[in-house]
Parts: C-alpha cells; structure tokens; sequence
C-alpha cells in the first residue's frame, strides 16, 4: 500500500533521514519506534508532503506521492494526527471535527467540503467519530483548548478520520497521557484497524506499540536498524534492553 524506498530527507545542511526503506500493507498497523532524534516524525512528514525528500521515492497504492501538495495526499487517502495534537483550542468540537471534513476523501471523486459535501455526509461523519468517541459527543459545544489532554487526543483523531481515509498517520498519540487513558487511545485504534483503515504508528511507549502491531521498524540515527514481526520485535533482546527497560 505504501513504500518508501530508500528515502534521504534533511533539515538544511542536517541528514534526518538516511536511506530509510519501509513498507506498510493494506490492513496492516506498522509502528515505527526508536529514541528522539532518530527519524520518527520526520518518516511521517515526509509521507504527508510536509517535507519533501531529498531523494528516493515514495508510492501510495502504486501511484508516486513524493512531492506532491500535503493537501493532494490527503485527497488520496492519507490522513495525519501531528505529534502534540494541534487541534484549533478556539474552536467547539463539532468546529474542529468539520474542519477534517474540509477535503472529503472517496474512491472516485474528492471534494470540497463546502461545495460538495452534503449535510446527510457530514452527519454520517459526526455519528461515526462520535461512536467511536462518546466523550465528544458529549462536549460538542465545547472548545477544544478546554478539553482534557485525552479527550484533545481524541479530538485530533477524530478530526483525521473525518476525511475517511484509507491510511492513519499517527504520531506520538500516548504523549503526555495517563497510562489509563493511553490504553483507551490504544483500544481505539485498534479498531479503527478492524474498520478497515490501514495504520502507520509512531510511539515511544515501544512496548504498547509493538503489541498493537503486525509489524514494526526500529529508527536510529535516521536509518532502518531493526525491522520485524511485532511480536519477535518484543522479544528481541537488543529491544529489549535498548527500548523496553529491560
């Protein structure tokens, strides 16, 4: 579904990213995991068009996505939840989960929310996160810089999924949260995998992120040192010892 083959992506004179060859199959959750500073975050936005490589390639569903427009790609299928959540904090919930809804994803067409998209598709929409997140259904009125830092979480997750898309970007979404409420944050995507949207996961709870996987890379230094099942990922001793504490 998504390739990134041998990708080099810098932030002026400084190499982020070295060579880093991943994949992500449809249906899958692929975590990314390593220490700070190892390539994580910029992997993800390098994929979302926020950066641009500097070199190697990157395919979506077959199609070359490097250096296209971020906005294009969501309108292909790629939506990303932002390390730090970055909801707009003036605005009410239901504002925030519209805004999602601004580039409306479909298998043939993707339109303009305020051109195209019914009220009837907004509402499915709404019904859908809402389900999957009672709490803001509850606070729709609410502004989202009053929320708490999970139901913020949420929030940005929701507001991702508003643009139905095939594949989740996700960063960091345990940082900062109580283990209570990141084991919810971890239960909500793994159904969102089961609803059929394929995840790329970037996390430094390494172990929660593993077990949630089918399959995982381990970053250091902006290059691919580990890459495996998630499970032997788990047991493999040099994760162990250099990510899980052991």
């Amino acid at each position: 579904m998504l390739e990134l083959i041998d990708i080099h992506t810098f932030y002026g004179p400084i190499e982020a990213l070295k060579g880093v060859t991943i994949g992500v199959k449809q249906g899958e959750v692929v975590c990314l995991i390593g220490n700070n500073g190892a390539g994580k975050s910029t992997a993800l936005m390098t994929i979302s068009g926020i950066m641009r490589p500097r070199s190697g390639e990157i395919t979506f569903e077959g199609k070359s996505i490097k250096g296209l427009a971020p906005h294009t790609i969501v309108q292909m299928g790629i939506s990303q939840v932002p390390e730090g959540r970055r909801i707009f904090p003036k605005l009410t919930v239901r504002e925030n989960l519209e805004m999602g809804a601004f580039i409306v994803h479909s298998r043939k067409v993707s339109v303009v929310r305020n051109r195209q998209v019914t009220s009837q598709q907004l509402r499915t929409l709404y019904e859908k996160i809402f389900e999957l997140f009672p709490v803001l259904k509850e606070r729709h009125d609410q502004q989202g810089g009053t929320l708490s830092g999970g139901e913020q979480q949420m929030l940005a997750i929701g507001r991702a999924l508003m643009c139905s898309p095939k594949l989740l970007l996700l960063d960091e979404p345990s940082l900062g949260l109580a283990p209570i409420i990141t084991s919810k944050i971890f239960k909500t995507i793994r159904e969102i995998n089961k609803e059929g949207v394929t995840v790329l996961l970037v996390e430094q709870n390494a172990r929660a992120a593993l077990r949630l996987s089918h399959r995982g890379y381990v970053l250091e230094n902006g290059t691919v040192a580990l890459e495996g099942q998630g499970e032997d990922l788990l047991n493999n001793e040099q994760v162990r010892r250099a990510y899980l504490g052991e």
